[in-house]
């Protein structure tokens, strides 16, 4: 129970407390069939029941943006990459992560710092961080999702959720449009896919046209 209540003093609701779960849950991510380029993926439970889904620019028409969308459909998280003078400027391009209120007004919930493009390494930290109103918590994202191998870690280095294959999975296919993520008791699992979704539009994979 103490480990339980830890995280949760750590990770403070982001996005909604309805995907904030009391145990441990294992999710699969599934890109979607490529009718059209940057398409996006959906996210299951064990009961292959849609939890999330993401559009990505083939599906929004719009480059530099996505969406996270509940099983319903519904419009969770806008997510955007900072453009025009202040990202040529600037040595790292800024995603922002946006939540809806009931009157359709977007609030700024989290940062992603995108790391330059020669620093895209496997060895190269992440970072984001929430808004103050949130917690004001840090994260950073370790290891290489490419590889399907790589962590979130909160602020004192506890590991929030872990991407990563299956080896019965990984077995049976060579691509990586399959892949499953653990986390943690009391993590906003919206937050984390909206910030999956940025790391897939990074490394140019199913929702980048």
């Amino acid at each position: 129970m103490a480990g339980k209540a830890h995280h949760n003093t750590l990770m403070p609701v982001i996005v909604s407390k309805l995907y904030c779960a009391s145990s441990q849950v294992v999710l699969v991510v599934r890109r979607r069939p490529l009718v059209v380029n940057g398409g996006g993926f959906v996210v299951t439970d064990c009961s292959q029941r849609v939890v999330f889904r993401v559009d990505g620019c083939g599906v929004l028409g719009t480059k530099g943006e996505l969406v996270l969308r509940d099983g319903n459909g519904d419009a969770l998280l806008l997510i955007r990459r900072k453009g025009g003078m202040v990202e040529a400027l600037s040595i790292n391009k800024k995603w922002k992560g946006y939540t809806f209120d009931y009157e359709g007004s977007q609030k700024l919930v989290f940062t992603l710092k995108e790391p330059r493009s020669s620093c895209l390494a496997r060895n190269n930290a992440i970072s984001i961080s929430t808004e103050p109103n949130k917690g004001s918590s840090n994260f950073e994202i370790k290891g290489y999702f490419p590889d399907r191998n790589c962590s979130i870690i909160d602020s004192i280095g506890n590991i929030v959720a872990q991407i990563g294959v299956k080896e019965e999975v990984e077995a049976l296919m060579t691509s990586k449009d399959f892949y499953h993520v653990v986390v943690k008791p009391g993590i906003d699992q919206a937050f984390l896919f909206g910030v999956i979704a940025v790391l897939d539009y990074i490394y140019g994979e199913s929702t980048r046209c």
